[in-house]
């Protein structure tokens, strides 16, 4: 019997090679496409020369066919705020022309498909904790809105895809994923302080630090989005972690695990940056049996030896 045939595009991206990583760990062979605007081959390094795995540098915002597949998963994004906020008009692109040619290659080959979107479709949330229910609070024209109207687009389209067409959707919100792999200088809250931390730099904390963010470690994240794809779920499922920590909070956790020396330093707090942002998981909780097992501390031990090399590698360069 042959091995089903997955297709990850974004695939050298933080969270799509790890994808890659657990497909190919379940006996599927796995084509990986990214255009390397953000992504990186280094990811995919270690699966050079895995027979069942296959890297292709494509730009899905023109039409592509890498023939019959099984399986398609929707991951290319540029997903942190440098990226996006320097990549707007390619965010765009790739939330749309991308996701249609993601969608048509999922309906050609009858694949099942899923999309990676976004705790930002909620926005700077009215409502809290967010449920998939709620439709959020979202500025369309801020400078943020480029990859959260890119992902809502992509809900849209791929919901559509499923009423007119059939195909076989799946849509996972994703909130706060962070692990080996994430860029230096992603922008984001814990690459952002693991990096000052291990150079003993000062710690920018936005704000007076009380806005709050749910952290979802790697592993807990791509086990969720598997579940999913097993599923038979038509309608956006929160794939997160319940617990929340103030950014403060985060910012000493993250100097207790690194035993940094460095302090805390405020700035004003970004435009539409939102105050508050935690999943309700009572879906996948009940629908996919799924919940995170990896804490903050623990995840954030099992990220230190990659931040610390990946910093003492940027040093050298």
């Amino acid at each position: 019997m042959s091995k089903p045939r997955a297709l990850v595009t974004g695939g050298s991206g933080f969270l799509g090679s790890h994808l890659c990583d657990a497909l190919l760990a379940e006996g599927y062979s796995v084509i990986a496409l990214d255009n390397l605007l953000t992504g990186k081959q280094s990811n995919l390094e270690h699966l050079r020369h895995e027979s069942a795995f296959e890297f292709r540098q494509v730009d899905i915002t023109l039409p592509f066919d890498c023939g019959p597949v099984d399986y398609v998963f929707h991951f290319a994004c540029p997903a942190s705020p440098v990226d996006y906020t320097v990549h707007g008009v390619e965010t765009l692109k790739v939330g749309s022309l991308g996701t249609f040619h993601a969608l048509e290659a999922a309906q050609k080959y009858g694949a099942m498909y899923l999309v990676s979107s976004t705790s930002e479709c909620y926005g700077d949330p009215l409502e809290h904790p967010q449920k998939e229910t709620y439709w959020g609070n979202v500025n369309p024209i801020g400078p943020r809105s480029v990859y959260d109207e890119a992902k809502r687009f992509t809900e849209a389209v791929s919901m559509a895809y499923h009423r007119y067409y059939k195909v076989d959707t799946r849509i996972a919100r994703i909130f706060n994923t962070y692990g080996p792999r994430m860029q230096l200088n992603d922008g984001r809250v814990i690459p952002n302080f693991m990096k000052q931390a291990l150079r003993g730099e000062d710690l920018t904390v936005y704000g007076d630090g009380s806005q709050t963010r749910s952290f979802c470690y790697v592993s807990d994240e791509i086990d969720g989005l598997l579940r999913l794809a097993k599923s038979s779920e038509h309608l956006p499922v929160n794939i997160g972690n319940p617990t929340e920590f103030t950014i403060l909070e985060c910012a000493q956790q993250v100097l207790a695990v690194t035993g940094s020396k460095s302090r805390i330093r405020h700035e004003a707090l970004p435009p539409d940056d939102p105050k508050q942002r935690r999943p309700d998981i009572t879906k996948a909780r009940t629908l996919l049996g799924w919940e995170p097992g990896v804490d903050l501390e623990s995840g954030l031990r099992r990220s230190l030896d990659y931040f610390r090399e990946a910093v003492e590698r940027e040093g050298r360069n």
